[in-house]
């Protein structure tokens, strides 16, 4: 990777909103601390900044601020970044968008939509597209397309320097044995996600299953469905499955969750990279959709991950497509999607992460 840090430091301004269960947000706060890491100015703009007291809660060198829309003008300092993105669609204030267009002109500035992460061919067709702003106070200026991906010709990937070094140096046996894992489990899952169809199914296997396993259960929907499945409050016993409740973890802590698993059931953006960088089998819940988009979504992502049947099939049942029964989570069977999750990860880890592409964009020419 080359040496970013030595790059002019402009000043970013990142707009972000906080829509789906703090995902957009989880988004943003790296893609802010990142930038901030290789020398950069940062000002992430948020209109949820109190989930950065759990998620963050060592703010470093990004400057937060409060976006309450409508922002008047006069929260604005006095002059805007060199680089503005507007994260995931969200709707910019005619504020902001005078703030930009009186500054920097119709062609001064970089001015960058991020969008979602997808495998889907239209990705390679549009990132890096440039946008007219037709209408209102930035009429006349441009903004460019970015949308993160998994090959070359995409934007990538978030991805820290020290990543793999962070991983290797974690001690999974005692951070096991912290968390409370029995030292007798054969089988550690991570759970985060929505309701999955599938879950009672995995439920049912796992606590019938004659080696002992543990499950650790991240904070929100998923866990009050498993609750409600097993009609009791975690920590349980149920069957052989030790049933353990996680706190809400920072970023960093839920990394090592997904490190210290065999197994990670992931939903949403954020939580399915990170899975791609722990390197260990998942299964992910895609955030489901009225016109049954998100099975598309799901079939791209499974074909450039490789993905072996039986483990396109656990994905097709946890997320309720087709009639596809629930594979077995068997030793040999996750040494298999192991080896494929390593060899994604390999191919991912050949190509320019999203923050030295944005960079290599802002101080081009």
């Amino acid at each position: 990777m080359p040496d970013t840090t030595a790059l002019p430091a402009l000043q970013w301004d990142i707009f972000c909103t906080v829509i789906d269960n703090y995902g957009d947000a989880g988004v943003c706060w790296r893609l802010a601390s990142q930038l901030a890491s290789r020398g950069q100015r940062v000002r992430l703009w948020i209109d949820q900044p109190q989930v950065l007291a759990w998620m963050a809660p060592a703010p470093g060198d990004v400057e937060v601020r409060h976006w309450a829309s409508p922002l008047p003008a006069a929260a604005l300092p006095a002059t805007p970044g060199d680089v503005l993105i507007e994260a995931f669609g969200c709707q910019l204030d005619d504020s902001v968008q005078a703030w930009w267009a009186q500054h920097h002109g119709t062609d001064g500035g970089l001015w960058l939509n991020l969008e979602y992460l997808s495998a889907e061919d239209y990705v390679l067709r549009c990132h890096g597209l440039q946008s007219p702003v037709m209408s209102g106070p930035a009429a006349g200026c441009s903004k460019r397309f970015v949308y993160p991906g998994l090959v070359p010709g995409t934007g990538g990937l978030l991805r820290e320097t020290d990543l793999l070094q962070r991983q290797q140096a974690l001690d999974r046996a005692g951070w096991r044995q912290r968390m409370g894992v029995a030292a007798d489990s054969q089988l550690v899952l991570s759970l985060f996600c929505y309701e999955p169809p599938a879950l009672a199914t995995l439920l049912q296997q796992l606590s019938a299953d004659a080696a002992p396993g543990s499950w650790l259960v991240f904070q929100g929907r998923g866990r009050v469905l498993l609750e409600q499945l097993v009609g009791h409050s975690l920590p349980v016993q149920h069957g052989n499955s030790q049933l353990l409740p996680l706190p809400w973890l920072d970023q960093a802590g839920f990394d090592e969750v997904l490190w210290a698993s065999d197994f990670n059931a992931m939903r949403g953006e954020d939580s399915l990279v990170r899975a791609l960088w722990a390197g260990q089998p998942f299964v992910w819940h895609i955030y489901p959709q009225d016109d049954d988009a998100h099975h598309a979504k799901l079939d791209a992502f499974l074909d450039w991950l490789q993905a072996p049947d039986d483990w396109r099939a656990f994905h097709h049942a946890w997320n309720g497509i087709g009639d596809a029964a629930l594979p077995a989570l068997t030793p040999a069977r996750l040494a298999r999607w192991r080896a494929c999750a390593l060899e994604a990860r390999a191919r991912l880890l050949a190509q320019a992460d999203l923050v030295s592409q944005l960079l290599a964009l802002a101080t081009a020419g």
